[in-house]
């Protein structure tokens, strides 16, 4: 890449440059190609190459659904405003369309021609219509009969039945009719949506139709099968699945409303049937349809995705849950617990000896809940208060905390009802907590709590004790086993004082008093993280060692960038792990040629976001809940705590950041133009994968 700067004199370049950054949309559409790329790994378990197909295409939808509707939003006001790269929303839509029309192409190519064949050789097949015995012929119908019929709606349209109103991202099919009905009307199109309620694989039986162990037909093959029995004594002349995403994300004016809740309960209902911003049909959909179609949605002849295969890959997923063949999965594993966090023992005890670390989920999770489990019944224990951002159903979590209430414990809890696709569930959690007799506050107005804090008050003797349990991820115990994340737990007084004045500021109005250990978004952790920087680049200026090494989901802050450029300029040795959206470029020179990027996709979701500074020696690190965004600095409630226990350090040093930067299996290294190339053990080279490396230290099979 050229960059047209004077790279032989560093402070004559311009570091606002626009060729200094990667457009956070195409960075992301970068990472879901990387997430693609796993379901081709043939060292990868064949289901689970499945299921990275379906995360894909998961991840796809989420995409269009927040990414590409906020961009439509921008075009529709008129707004021409570049980013930081330059593009203007026109600009980016455009370059979206090309890659993400490409990315669509490659999930589907993957299906059929390498992901299809693999599973027919493990006699898991997806039976197509035209290759139906006579016996699956008549199970497939009496399935359709008393299954689907009576469950189905077709429309037909004309004057007094209006093209219908289509839920996001739910199968759907348009038909073309030819001959009269029972009132005289002519054929035309109608209209034919399946219901959410009706799965979209179906097993075929063995025993009843000769079929093999783990035979399956589409939903959509059903439906197409039989679709004039929808329409008696009309002739169907073609039946075209297709799908629309829409715009889901939500807006609540904070200001103008009194009660949050109700608000978004409102905003909920609105999101089945936001703008629409993309349109799926079958590859075999004719041109008039599909224009019918992007006509109907208000969509453009870019937003159309022709798909060679089920118009919802993402449903696939059940095949894994539906197939019982452990040896296409991923081996089971059985995360280990500090001998120190046993059921049996008492939590307090251990934490007054010394701050404790989880790494999950090579670590378990159990021992948060197991914390919030004896606070609610131990007769010393005054005040439990949390955040909660994610949790899932059936928690664990929110048990031991409905049990404190009823216990009579003083029970806070900050639940954030705008986490993304999580607010139904956040809702029905805080009326639970509620009605417990818990204190439930929703944050501040204009503010996501996103910090991941809990906190125990407890008297001992003549004395109130704080116990703390600080986190990377949320209190989820099922992302827990599938994200990697940092659970930290202490008693320093000091950061239990910390925690607690962020409490006071997230419930009751008022400045909050300084912190002394911890960095809290939005006040101190941005101007923290750049003096740091900063401080790596003063040292290096001087002739020392100076060093940084962060990992993170995502890079975009455009002066924490700037900052990192400096300080690479200065010879600062920078390495960055950032899983996903990073728009900044290495390896310019003049500007980056000490930093380098890497990526790692696998097994589990790297979520962790450690921050080592050398310092001269001594040396700082830092786990948080934040990544280096905009939102996280200046729109959220975030935390950084230190880790100030060198033993503890030297642990996260190790398995948190040299681990990953070692890997040479699941490792993808950002290059200068953008793109990422896989890294590849050299020849003589032992294969190294951080996460097996973990798995093999901490978890046991299982």
């Amino acid at each position: 890449m050229a960059t047209g700067m004077d790279e032989r004199n560093p402070s004559a370049v311009d570091l606002a440059s626009p060729e200094l950054y990667i457009n956070r949309e195409l960075s992301l559409l970068a990472f879901h190609e990387r997430v693609l790329e796993q379901a081709r790994d043939p060292s990868t378990p064949l289901l689970e190459r499945l299921r990275f197909l379906c995360i894909s295409s998961t991840n796809l939808d989420e995409f269009f659904e927040i990414r590409v509707a906020g961009i439509k939003q921008k075009i529709a006001i008129g707004s021409v405003e570049s980013g930081s790269d330059g593009f203007t929303p026109q600009e980016v839509m455009h370059r979206i369309s090309a890659r993400a029309h490409a990315l669509v192409e490659r999930q589907y190519h993957v299906l059929n021609e390498e992901l299809i064949p693999a599973l027919e050789q493990e006699r898991i097949r997806f039976v197509r219509r035209t290759d139906w015995s006579a016996r699956q012929a008549e199970w497939v119908r009496d399935f359709f009969t008393h299954e689907l019929l009576p469950v189905l709606s077709p429309l037909g349209l004309d004057p007094a039945h209006p093209f219908p109103r289509i839920l996001n991202k739910s199968l759907n099919f348009i038909v073309s009719l030819e001959g009269r009905d029972a009132f005289g009307r002519s054929g035309g199109i109608a209209i034919v949506q399946a219901p959410r309620s009706l799965p979209r694989l179906i097993r075929l039986p063995p025993e009843e139709t000769d079929a093999g162990p783990y035979d399956f037909v589409f939903l959509s093959s059903i439906i197409h099968a039989f679709v004039e029995d929808l329409f008696p004594g009309m002739r169907v002349t073609g039946c075209y699945q297709f799908r629309v995403t829409r715009n889901s994300d939500l807006f609540v004016d904070e200001e103008e409303i009194d009660d949050l809740m109700r608000a978004m309960e409102g905003e909920l209902l609105s999101r089945r049937y936001g703008d629409a911003v993309r349109l799926e049909v079958a590859d075999n959909c004719p041109r008039e349809m599909a224009e019918f179609l992007l006509h109907q949605f208000g969509l453009q002849e870019e937003d159309l995705y022709q798909v060679n295969g089920p118009v919802n890959l993402n449903r696939l997923l059940a095949i894994a849950d539906l197939v019982d063949r452990p040896d296409l999965k991923f081996p089971p594993f059985k995360p280990t617990r500090p001998a120190i966090l046993a059921p049996e023992q008492n939590f307090f005890d251990a934490l007054r000896r010394g701050d404790l670390l989880l790494h999950h989920p090579f670590e378990s999770f159990s021992p948060v809940i197991d914390l919030v489990r004896q606070a609610a019944t131990d007769p010393k224990v005054l005040a439990i208060r949390q955040t909660l951002y994610r949790t899932g159903p059936d928690s664990a979590i929110v048990e031991a905390l409905v049990q404190a209430a009823r216990e009579g414990k003083e029970v806070t809890v900050v639940v954030e009802l705008r986490a993304r696709f999580d607010e139904e569930a956040n809702i029905k959690l805080a009326t639970r907590l509620q009605e417990a007799g818990a204190h439930v506050v929703y944050g501040v107005v204009g503010y996501k709590t996103h910090a991941k804090m809990l906190l125990i008050t407890r008297r001992e003797g003549r004395r109130l004790r704080h116990y703390v349990h600080l986190g990377t991820g949320n209190y989820h115990a099922r992302t827990a086993r599938l994200y990697t994340d940092y659970g930290f737990l202490t008693a320093d007084p000091v950061i239990g004082e910390d925690v607690h004045r962020i409490f006071q500021q997230l419930t009751s109005l008022g400045r909050g008093r300084p912190l002394r250990k911890l960095l809290e978004s939005p006040f101190t952790l941005h101007s923290a993280l750049l003096e740091k920087i900063e401080r790596e680049a003063v040292l290096a200026r001087k002739g020392g060692k100076a060093r940084i090494v962060a990992k993170m989901n995502a890079l975009i802050e455009p002066e924490i960038i700037r900052a990192l450029y400096r300080a690479s300029q200065a010879g600062v040795q920078i390495d960055l792990v950032v899983r996903g959206i990073c728009c900044l470029r290495p390896g310019i020179p003049g500007v980056s040629e000490n930093i380098r990027v890497r990526s790692i996709v696998g097994r589990f979701l790297e979520h962790t976001r450690a921050f080592f500074f050398f310092n001269g020696g001594q040396s700082e690190l830092y786990l948080s809940s934040a990544d280096w965004m905009d939102r996280n600095f200046f729109r959220r409630v975030e935390v950084a705590f230190p880790v100030e226990d060198s033993r503890l350090g030297r642990r996260i040093l190790h398995d948190g950041l040299e681990l990953y930067l070692s890997d040479n299996t699941q490792a993808w290294e950002l290059q200068r133009d953008g793109s990422y190339r896989r890294v590849r053990p050299g020849a003589g080279d032992e294969a190294r994968s951080a996460q097996q490396i973990l798995l093999e230290k901490y978890a046991r099979p299982g």
